[in-house]
């Protein structure tokens, strides 16, 4: 599945995979992997985007995503939906970065949203899915988002861990929240 996707990507101008730094368990930092999902100017697209676009700078600010984003590739659409461009964070697991389950791999730039919750954030592995994954995904608020990863983490059992991987298979095949 990697090499195809890895083939079907070489069609778009730009690496196949996107690495960035991601914040870890105990805080170490990590290049966290994905297939490439989004055009190589991604930020410029963005900016000028919101810019001319009001009504999608307010569900950016809101969401840190939007439905319908320019920067998407047109394989990225599929990749998104099937969460397949994830599958290079098997990788990140291996190396011990990542957990299969847990909150998502954050940026430096997101820990002002955890408060005082960030330290919960810290004392677990972030996780190729979690539970703000089998909540909701894209369909929650940034806010929520937070909360769930934080509850996770306080709440954290291996019993909990297999409940979201069986939960996992689910969303994934609905491609429910995913956008």
């Amino acid at each position: 599945m990697l090499l195809i996707i890895a083939v079907l990507a070489i069609f778009h101008p730009g690496p196949i995979m996107f690495r960035h730094t991601r914040i870890g368990r105990h805080g170490v930092r990590f290049q966290c992997l994905k297939f490439r999902s989004m055009c190589v100017n991604a930020d410029d697209v963005l900016a000028a985007h919101l810019k001319a676009n009001p009504d999608d700078l307010r569900e950016w600010v809101q969401t840190k995503k939007l439905r319908h984003d320019p920067r998407i590739l047109p394989i990225g659409c599929y990749l998104r939906r099937s969460s397949l461009d994830e599958l290079p964070q098997l990788f990140n697991v291996l190396m011990g970065h990542m957990s299969l389950v847990g909150p998502r791999p954050i940026t430096t730039g997101e820990i002002v949203n955890y408060g005082d919750d960030f330290c919960h954030y810290l004392s677990v592995r972030p996780g190729i899915s979690g539970l703000w994954q089998v909540s909701g995904r894209s369909d929650t608020s940034y806010d929520e988002r937070v909360a769930l990863d934080v509850q996770y983490a306080r709440q954290y059992s291996l019993w909990g861990d297999l409940k979201i991987l069986l939960r996992t298979v689910g969303v994934v095949l609905r491609g429910r929240g995913a956008y």
